[in-house]
């Protein structure tokens, strides 16, 4: 069985987000969606609301695609958590040249600490390419239409949040 894990904080999950993991469920038996509690971050949802979120949208994904796809959330080292999950790929979604950037140092990183998990980037499609959770989240704050960059649901749970 071909395990992956897509790790991030999906704060709130977008459509960029379901765009990789639509893609990514076809690339694997079973994909782990790596919810990471990165509290430096200072997440607009909590952790259980972000597996909450990331369970819903991923559900039709999986009846789609014919791949089993989980939420698990992390705490530790992306590296420990893909053995922890029996991982042999870690997706990563790139949406710019700077993400390339970061990633490449963070691969060589994880190359040393286990050489046997390979890392796959996923090119975000080019509508999903300026979406980042950091400006949906502010756009909604600021009383902005989001609607264009993440799910119904994702949209109203963003309106709850500020009030809108």
């Amino acid at each position: 069985m071909r395990v992956g894990l897509y790790p991030g904080t999906f704060d709130p999950v977008t459509l960029g987000h379901i765009d990789i993991i639509r893609r990514a469920a076809s690339l694997v038996d079973r994909l782990v969606i790596g919810v990471a509690i990165n509290r430096d971050k200072g997440p607009l949802f909590s952790l259980e609301e972000r597996v909450a979120m990331i369970e819903a949208e991923s559900a039709p994904l999986a009846a789609a695609t014919n791949c089993e796809i989980v939420a698990h959330p992390f705490e530790n080292l992306l590296i420990d958590c893909a053995r922890d999950v029996d991982a042999t790929v870690i997706i990563r979604g790139l949406r710019a040249v700077a993400d390339f950037e970061y990633e490449y140092q963070m691969v060589g990183m994880n190359r040393v600490l286990d050489d046997s998990i390979e890392t796959v980037f996923l090119m975000a499609e080019a509508q999903h390419q300026a979406i980042a959770s950091k400006l949906v989240k502010e756009i909604a704050r600021l009383g902005g239409d989001v609607a264009q960059f993440v799910t119904p649901a994702v949209n109203a749970a963003l309106r709850d949040r500020f009030g809108a």
